[in-house]
């Protein structure tokens, strides 16, 4: 077999008149770019890359007869690659060949991938659980993109393209706080690493298992004050608990593995940050990929005998006994809720904690705290013993310290937080709650709620229709938007929210089915609810509907993900509460005794951008809309908005 047949041969080109003569172009045959070019009637094919700092040579030009590099003016010659003057530093050239259905250019056959470190690390975070990525591609990541490339292609993990890494954080953290388990957040070096820290803070705070995966300069240009070069390790070091860079000799695999056994266990950020040149080297034949056989303990600790006979005391004791739970009982509830039938004794919930118990259910009493219900601060209040179980106590919830305690939690940090408990119980959630229910022996003494529980349910669901015929002809009421949502949203469906006062409306109106609620809690971030949407959406994989409630101050934070919506076929519900206005910042600043000053907004149509994206879109203005046009929008099989135009003083 002759040499020109060992190659590979690409066409560039259809016909030779494609490239007009004295022009240049960038062409790719196979993986690899060339610079094409027209000269004296030629069609030459050169190496892309100038030797001087890798110039893009296609977009250069050919001045005075020479191939002048865009970047830096070094010149070569248009057919041959040599540089003037005799030096050595010329462009490699390939054979191009004109047959009668276009230009060829002749390449060596690509040898077989070699395995990199980088693909070693991406198997371990596979094998771990880590099977969802959220980032963006770019210069200074590509090495571990293509290891990612590869994993995608064999239908091991799923990648998500963004269009900001704030989405992709978010995303990510949501994704955390729905299953407990680790998704991906990934980065350029520089901006798009500092982009992703809003999300990172919110899990952290939030207590979310989260991985960020952030490229970085190459190892030779580190600390030399090179193009988009931060010390990432340095600018991660508040917000990510495990932080450290990937070197040439570190333990690869190993690193992976601790990173998402941190963020796992501990719940918490963990972030990697790749050099350039890292992540293209090759692994060597030691390097295994790892999986996380025995390298967790079970955690179904049970509680000091101390501390869990305080609490038999306290609970046999007390009458009206109320339960509390947060987002941290998220994955317990049915042990918390056979105790409470035990007790037959009200449960209510955080705002975090939205939707673990049913409002239908008969001991249901819905949001406790400033974003809550009647019903909730009633029963709280009516009690003679709490018994808070996964919640942190913010302001926000309002958990009086009046009453005589139990608390419930698996981190010991979280145990008497802000002010002594009564009876501060560690121990896994559903062993320690399982403990009380099968060690409580007085129940003649406790007084049977449901009825007060169905009465109170009635007067505030008798407010809410007085509500309900409020109108000043400016918009939408919120208790009107919340009161069809109760009434179409998907029984099973995943929620999430943004901060303000569309939030606060969706805590105190919306009555829960067996629906899952996401938040940005602890940091109360504007713009959540569309990338956690996206985020939830990963997680559940087409098993459960997504339903993302948004105002029109939040939504325009990261709105351009609409059409990431639209490129990957997320069927995400977007009610979008449009008032033109920061409505929470202007009736914080009247609280205040401030002038209302710089919270009105110019929005576009959401609902038209929403259709130029490529989803189904409508606005509505007036009451008699909203029925049907929520039926439509829960009607569509792809992503789809719903605006209302709302009444920013109807909250």
């Amino acid at each position: 077999m002759s040499e020109k047949d060992k190659k590979v041969w690409h066409r560039v080109l259809i016909n030779k008149k494609e490239l007009q003569e004295g022009r240049v172009a960038t062409v790719v045959a196979g993986n690899k770019t060339l610079c094409l070019t027209h000269f004296e009637g030629k069609i030459s094919a050169l190496d892309n890359k100038c030797p001087h700092q890798g110039g893009p040579l296609g977009e250069g030009s050919i001045e005075k007869g020479w191939l002048r590099c865009p970047w830096h003016g070094w010149d070569y010659h248009p057919c041959t690659g040599n540089s003037p003057g005799g030096f050595d530093d010329g462009v490699d050239t390939f054979e191009v060949e004109e047959k009668e259905d276009g230009i060829y250019v002749g390449l060596e056959k690509e040898p077989p991938h070699e395995t990199t470190i980088t693909d070693v690390m991406v198997e371990t975070m596979v094998n771990w659980g880590v099977t969802s990525v959220f980032g963006m591609v770019g210069h200074s990541n590509l090495g571990l993109a293509d290891a990612m490339r590869r994993k995608e292609e064999k239908g091991l993990l799923k990648f998500y393209g963004i269009r900001h890494e704030g989405a992709a954080s978010f995303a990510a953290s949501a994704y955390g706080k729905l299953t407990g388990k680790p998704a991906a957040c990934f980065a350029i070096a520089g901006p798009g690493a500092t982009n992703l820290y809003t999300g990172l803070w919110d899990a952290k705070v939030d207590r979310a298992p989260i991985l960020a995966l952030t490229g970085q300069v190459a190892s030779q240009v580190v600390g030399t004050g090179n193009f988009q070069e931060l010390d990432l390790v340095q600018a991660f070091s508040s917000v990510a608990d495990f932080n450290h860079r990937v070197l040439h000799n570190s333990k690869h695999s190993e690193l992976v593995s601790l990173a998402v056994k941190n963020s796992i266990l501990k719940r918490e950020v963990s972030h990697l940050t790749f050099p350039d040149d890292v992540q293209t080297l090759k692994a060597s034949d030691s390097l295994k990929a790892q999986t996380p056989k025995n390298r967790i303990t079970p955690l179904q600790i049970t509680p000091p005998k101390e501390s869990l006979d305080k609490a038999l005391k306290l609970m046999e004791a007390a009458e009206r006994p109320t339960i509390i739970v947060g987002h941290g009982a998220r994955f317990h509830l049915d042990k918390v809720i056979a105790l409470a039938e035990k007790l037959n004794c009200p449960v209510l919930t955080t705002f975090k904690g939205k939707g673990l118990i049913s409002d239908f259910h008969p001991l249901g009493c819905g949001v406790l705290g400033r974003s809550g219900t009647p019903i909730a601060s009633y029963f709280m209040n009516e009690s003679d013993l709490l018994l808070v179980i996964g919640a942190s106590f913010s302001n926000h919830t309002g958990i009086t310290p009046k009453i005589p305690t139990i608390q419930i939690d698996f981190d010991p940090l979280a145990l008497s937080k802000f002010h002594e408990v009564e009876a501060a119980v560690w121990g896994e959630i559903s062993v320690t709650v399982d403990l009380l229910r099968d060690k409580i022996e007085a129940l003649a003494n406790k007084v049977n709620r449901k009825e007060e529980i169905a009465e109170r349910w009635g007067i505030w669901r008798a407010e809410k229709q007085k509500r309900l015929l409020e109108s000043r002809g400016m918009g939408l009421s919120a208790v009107s938007v919340f009161d069809q949502l109760t009434k179409q949203a998907p029984e099973n469906a995943v929620m999430t929210v943004d901060v303000g006062n569309n939030a606060y409306s969706f805590g105190r109106y919306f009555e829960t089915k067996k629906q899952s609620f996401l938040m940005s809690g602890y940091l109360g971030s504007i713009g959540f609810a569309l990338p956690a949407s996206m985020g939830a959406f990963a997680a559940v994989e087409n098993t459960r509907p997504i339903v993302a409630v948004a105002g029109d101050g939040g939504l325009c934070q990261y709105l351009s993900e609409i059409t990431t919506l639209v490129k990957y076929d997320m069927p995400v519900k977007l009610i979008i509460i449009n008032n033109n206005e920061l409505g929470k910042i202007s009736k914080e600043q009247r609280a205040g005794s401030f002038d209302v000053w710089k919270t009105d907004l110019v929005n576009p149509d959401f609902a038209e951008f929403a259709r130029s994206c490529g989803a189904w879109g409508k606005r509505i203005t007036e009451e008699t809309e909203l029925t049907e046009s929520m039926s439509e929008l829960f009607a569509q099989k792809g992503p789809a908005v719903l605006e209302v135009c709302s009444d920013v003083g109807l909250i």
